[in-house]
């Protein structure tokens, strides 16, 4: 599902740029290269991260960053 529209990525790439432990916000969207627009995203990708810290999102590979 996308995540951010302005920048358009998807919570697949958000799970992979969170895969380190202690992530930021701001370190995913370094990670994916782009910068918050409009700023609605913000939220997502901050529970996307909790659940990432819950263990969720360590099966999540590289190939997310694939075109769908």
């Amino acid at each position: 599902m996308y995540v951010c529209l302005c920048n358009g990525f998807t919570d697949k790439q958000v799970r992979v740029a969170g895969g380190t432990s202690g992530c930021s916000v701001a370190a995913v969207y370094r990670s994916l290269g782009v910068q918050p627009r409009c700023g609605k995203c913000v939220p997502t990708v901050r529970d996307i991260l909790q659940e990432c810290r819950g263990g969720v999102c360590d099966d999540i590979s590289e190939d997310a960053f694939a075109p769908a």
